[in-house]
């Protein structure tokens, strides 16, 4: 009975060590620069089993960690005051992260930055065995504009970024179809260029004949929770991030960017590149938030598009249909997407198996696809596979 009391406190004890997986096995010493670091900075670094290997001098600091992937893991301080550790191997693909020193969570000096997590913060690239889909190649490329316009309906200056297609300047009389592609929760209108390759991609499917050619604009659909008035005697003051009671997201969450596109950034496009203007050349797509934001839209305004991605973001179940009949009639296509481990750790929620939901939109006549990226999460890879997807079969009707 000791013996087994033992066993099981031990096992307890190594269950909550942390780092278990790095202490545990050798680490394979063919680490390389990541291909999104700073010009010239040796790290942050990759090895061949993805494990991110960061490195700053912090001389004072008494605890330094990389944190990614939501695991925090200890550096190792040498005696010129040199931080060094790796993380555990981590999906293929881009990836968030950041150094927390002594409390403080701050950027690598090391890496570039993106825009993710509501913050600019570092990014690291886990070399992909599919990564050629999205590489920089030696083909004809399109442009990726800043577009800065006034929103009437914001009533303010807003910013968008327009993707048009190697030969754009080329056949100054050819017009094009558009897709409304759309960010996550706390990203912005950067996001599918940078990290998401979304530019790079397009180059390469069109150089290959794999994808009609199109315009994608890329705006902020980023959202806020609006200000209510609270009762005087409140039990709780509502704590930072938390969630309000009720149904999420909350009715007419999406109704303010809806606004915006509908009546200020389609004209806008519309007036300003050499578009298809009409529904049937007019697409909407997005990752998780941006997913759910064109679902929303899409079942609203029907009238509006003819093709929609959600990749990550939910999915359209009958019950949608039967709440809105002009989307199956108009809709021609319907693309559905998640990463394997979303799946497996249930994140997909929202409204129904997402699979389950396309299989029964097929069911009634529906041209519906759904797409699961291997082994990836709610990450980008996923969604760069989906777009990849997504991109060779919009327009084709």
């Amino acid at each position: 009975m000791k013996k087994t009391i033992l066993t099981i406190s031990l096992a307890v004890l190594m269950a909550g060590a942390p780092c278990t997986a790095q202490t545990q096995s050798a680490v394979v010493e063919d680490f390389k620069p990541s291909s999104v670091n700073q010009p010239g900075k040796e790290f942050p670094q990759v090895n061949s089993e993805g494990r991110v290997r960061v490195q700053i001098s912090a001389p004072e600091a008494k605890l330094v960690q990389l944190d990614i992937s939501a695991v925090k893991y200890d550096l190792k301080k040498d005696e010129k005051g040199v931080w060094t550790g790796e993380s555990a191997p981590q999906d293929e693909g881009f990836h968030y992260y950041q150094l927390n020193i002594d409390g403080a969570s701050v950027p690598d000096p090391g890496s570039l930055y993106f825009y993710g997590a509501s913050r600019w913060g570092s990014g690291i690239e886990i070399p992909a065995k599919d990564q050629d889909f999205y590489a920089l190649k030696n083909v004809p490329h399109g442009q990726v504009r800043e577009h800065i316009y006034f929103s009437k309906v914001n009533n303010s200056m807003r910013r968008c970024f327009v993707y048009t297609p190697p030969d754009y300047e080329l056949n100054t009389q050819k017009r094009y179809p558009v897709l409304y592609l759309q960010h996550g929760g706390g990203e912005d209108e950067t996001g599918w260029s940078s990290q998401g390759r979304a530019g790079l991609i397009m180059d390469n499917l069109i150089a290959e004949g794999k994808a009609t050619p199109f315009i994608i604009v890329m705006d902020n659909g980023t959202w806020r929770m609006p200000e209510r008035p609270r009762p005087v005697a409140q039990q709780a003051p509502q704590q930072a991030g938390e969630r309000p009671a009720g149904p999420w997201p909350p009715e007419g969450w999406a109704d303010g960017f809806k606004k915006t596109l509908l009546e200020d950034i389609i004209p806008m496009v519309d007036g300003n590149y050499r578009t298809v203007a009409d529904p049937q050349h007019r697409a909407m797509a997005g990752l998780s938030m941006g997913g759910m934001q064109t679902r929303a839209i899409t079942l609203a305004n029907p009238e509006a598009f003819s093709y929609m991605g959600m990749f990550s973001g939910g999915s359209v179940s009958p019950e949608d249909l039967a709440g809105s009949p002009a989307f199956k009639e108009k809709m021609k296509l319907v693309f559905i997407t998640f990463g394997s481990r979303e799946l497996e750790n249930r994140r997909a929620g929202f409204g129904g198996d997402p699979k389950e939901n396309t299989e029964k939109l097929k069911a009634t006549g529906m041209n519906a696809h759904f797409y699961v990226s291997p082994l990836t999460a709610h990450e980008w890879q996923t969604w760069r596979r989906s777009f990849y997807q997504f991109a060779q079969l919009v327009f084709k009707n």
